[in-house]
């Protein structure tokens, strides 16, 4: 049995409320990620000379990330019992408000250490609500419509992550343009934060338009019927997770660690390199990310619809190998002062992350059963985000040394070893292209040893 097809407008809306809320979610997960490069550390982290402040500032980016598992499980657990549609809208609130809500908070000049108290409070908050964002906008894209364009539609939710960019940066240099340096650090930096209200009702109006996945529905009713048959209740989802699908779990942390740093050092780690390191002004560094993310944009899908036609591993593949080799052309175009090496750098480079992220939301969704999928794709992204993402600009900034004598060899490197580590995770598991996600829809019960249920 097949996913159902539903007619095109129908369709159009799920796939436009999953790309428009993971754009509202990415907007503000990159907008603090670039905050926390360009001003986070004299506001937050003001006795801290320049080099030690961007480490402090990058340290609360990192922590969003250690919420991103519990919130995971969380929305996992509940969007694999009660469906992906009512989990997306309350990962959209509570995102967007605590993004909101930065943009009010005082800094350390006026209340001293509860501003970054408060700040990382928020941040957890982001990172709990994001945990939960991904799995549900791919999810109800990959359950709704045609098996053999999964990779194609199932990307555009993908796509919300450079959209979100493009916006958040976007924004962030029409301010650098236009605003001096001392008016951006005293009120310009808050107006992309409060600016995330007007998205959040965009989002929110057409999230509540769409309808639940049709395979988790089905699933849904099947396990009421083996509920009421057996009398006995169905496992928790991530116990379902941990007791069938540890090898898939492993494989998706492992698919994403390469595009998850790569990531982080290309549009993060590149701004705090090109300003601090190479002494180029604001504009230059976010415009040359901005330039990057529109072509991420537009690539994305495109990668997603060469995984329906030759398979996802080989598209995968490909993207790791060529981050694990660009790292080190990555810098030496950078360390050119050229803004167009610069924007060809970031360009290349985010085209191979996106021959992984393309088709990563199709990939992961094949990992794994309806009634447990959810939680499963939920756990291995969000877990590979702690240890892959999180930590990616503090390593980047570690292994950089200093910015005054910096060796960004060391971290071409780092990026090599994630690649060489992805590459191992997806050779390790076989094509899921033709796989068949209304398939596997029972669901294990307690004392059930059946393996060929969910």
């Amino acid at each position: 049995m097949s996913a159902p097809a539903h007619s095109g407008t129908r369709f159009g809306r799920v796939v436009g409320a999953s790309i428009v809320g993971t754009t509202v979610e990415w907007y503000d997960f990159f907008l603090y990620g670039s905050a926390a490069a360009l001003v986070f550390g004299p506001l937050f982290f003001p006795e801290q000379d320049d080099f030690v402040g961007v480490l402090a500032s990058f340290a609360t980016y990192a922590i969003g990330f250690a919420a991103r598992p519990i919130g995971g499980l969380v929305f996992g657990h509940y969007g694999d019992r009660i469906g992906r549609k009512k989990l997306l809208v309350i990962s959209l609130l509570m995102m967007g408000g605590a993004t909101f809500t930065i943009g009010l908070l005082p800094t350390y000049a006026s209340v001293g250490v509860l501003a970054p108290v408060l700040l990382i409070l928020l941040r957890l908050v982001q990172g709990f609500a994001l945990g939960g964002e991904w799995g549900g906008a791919v999810l109800i894209v990959s359950e709704h419509g045609k098996p053999e364009h999964r990779g194609f539609w199932a990307s555009w939710p993908q796509a919300g992550a450079p959209a979100g960019q493009l916006i958040s940066t976007g924004v962030l240099a029409l301010l650098a343009a236009f605003q001096s340096d001392e008016a951006f650090a005293s009120w310009g930096w808050r107006i992309p934060f409060l600016l995330s209200a007007v998205l959040i009702l965009v989002g929110l109006w057409v999230r509540l338009a769409v309808s639940e996945s049709p395979v988790f529905l089905e699933a849904q009713r099947l396990a009421e019927e083996k509920a009421r048959e057996t009398g006995v209740a169905e496992k928790a989802p991530i116990m379902t997770v941990i007791s069938r699908y540890k090898r898939e779990v492993l494989v998706a942390m492992g698919a994403r660690i390469a595009e998850n740093v790569s990531y982080y050092v290309i549009t993060a780690f590149s701004l705090t390199y090109l300003t601090n390191v190479l002494g180029l002004d604001r504009s230059f560094a976010l415009n040359a990310v901005l330039i990057g993310a529109a072509f991420h944009l537009v690539t994305i899908p495109l990668w997603g619809a060469l995984s329906d036609r030759i398979g996802r591993r080989p598209v995968y593949l490909f993207g790791a190998v060529g981050v694990g080799v660009w790292g080190f052309a990555f810098f030496a175009l950078l360390d050119s002062g050229s803004f167009v090496l610069a924007v060809v750098a970031v360009i290349v480079g985010l085209l191979f992350h996106g021959a992984m992220y393309g088709p990563q939301a199709a990939f992961l969704s094949e990992l794994f059963g309806t009634k447990a999928r959810y939680s499963g794709v939920s756990v291995g992204y969000q877990l590979a985000s702690v240890v892959a993402g999180a930590p990616a600009p503090l390593i980047a900034v570690a292994l950089l040394g200093s910015f005054t004598d910096p060796n960004p060899t060391a971290v071409a490197l780092y990026l090599a070893v994630c690649a060489a580590i992805t590459l191992i995770a997806v050779l390790s598991y076989g094509e899921t292209r033709t796989r068949d996600l209304a398939a596997d829809q029972a669901v294990v019960v307690r004392g059930d040893p059946s393996r060929t249920s969910v």
